[in-house]
């Protein structure tokens, strides 16, 4: 894995401006699950993930990894009609007396009161959450935490991948799609973008072959 690309202003989230951006470039769906367990072997009850990202670009591959960091009960699929799913800590697992995983799906949630009819603050506190398609929707749920944005492709200086597609509208819920798991393409790299929000993540963590991108007017 490698760093790529300039740094953009990157997104909002939640009305905030991220205190950090690292950047990295998985190639195989084992590189994007061994970069969510590194950040899986650091993260601590109460902390809460945001993953975006089209069908296909790896969030539930990266949860997977996530989860074997975390050392959690394994069998993570997307849980798109589920919404939520939750993976207990494994007592002979790498971290036992660790925090279980919250996996929601966000896709379908239209507002704050269908957020909030999940009840997820029952497990804010104790467990780690994480929100796929949250962005705008659970940033709420905590003080601090991490935006994490993974596309597909084409990507800066890397060929191959698939045409740039709004993450947003990429997926079609009630389509033939929607009743597989995401699949993942291991000939196609992948744009990993983490950022930081709140005091909890004042610096960035330690990532495997994650770096932060050059500012314009950095290089001299």
């Amino acid at each position: 894995m490698s760093a790529t690309g300039p740094l953009s202003a990157g997104p909002r989230s939640g009305g905030r401006t991220p205190a950090w951006e690292l950047r990295a470039t998985p190639t195989t769906a084992e590189e994007t699950q061994a970069l969510g367990a590194a950040l899986g072997r650091i993260l601590e009850a109460g902390d809460l993930v945001v993953l975006t990202g089209a069908l296909g670009a790896g969030k539930t591959t990266f949860t997977q990894g996530l989860g074997a960091g975390l050392g959690v009960r394994g069998g993570i699929i997307s849980p798109t009609f589920v919404l939520v799913r939750i993976h207990p800590n494994l007592p002979d697992g790498p971290r036992p007396g660790g925090p279980d995983l919250v996996h929601v799906d966000g896709y379908r949630l239209e507002g704050e009161g269908e957020v909030e009819d999940l009840d997820l603050e029952n497990w804010a506190d104790s467990s780690v959450t994480v929100v796929e398609w949250g962005r705008g929707l659970v940033e709420g749920l905590a003080e601090s935490w991490l935006d994490i944005e993974l596309d597909r492709g084409p990507l800066p200086g890397i060929g191959g991948g698939a045409a740039g597609a709004d993450p947003e509208v990429d997926f079609d819920p009630t389509g033939a799609e929607a009743s597989v798991d995401e699949e993942y393409d291991d000939d196609e790299p992948r744009l990993v973008v983490v950022r930081g929000f709140g005091p909890r993540w004042g610096e960035p963590p330690a990532l495997p072959g994650a770096t932060a991108p050059e500012r314009s007017g950095d290089a001299r």
